[in-house]
């Protein structure tokens, strides 16, 4: 009988946070975040892309849902900036990998 495995939390969260770097338009919304203190409204991004509101959407929420991004409501606009906490524990996460190969 074969024991199957469980696999780790930090194999789990870096799935995650590659699932959400497999996309071109969420590489462009974090590299547009990356800026020192930089945020910006959803509104101004859907300008900027050749995509509509609902995929933008899409693509944020996988964004959030790792942990690289954060919303702020200010009604009727969400602001999102970059989670520098999360991002710092992806890039150690990704440093770990790379070395282990």
């Amino acid at each position: 009988m074969t024991v199957k495995i469980e696999f780790e939390e930090a194999i789990l969260q870096k799935a995650k946070i590659a699932k959400a770097l497999s996309h071109p338009v969420r590489i462009y919304i974090l590299k547009k975040l990356s800026g020192i203190d930089a945020c910006c409204y959803s509104g101004d991004l859907v300008d900027e892309l050749p995509i509509g509101r609902s995929t933008l959407s899409q693509h944020l929420k996988e964004l959030k849902y790792a942990g690289l991004i954060q919303g702020e409501t200010e009604p009727p606009f969400i602001k999102y900036c970059l989670n520098h906490e999360n991002w710092e524990k992806a890039k150690k996460l990704f440093n770990q990998l790379f070395n282990e190969a």
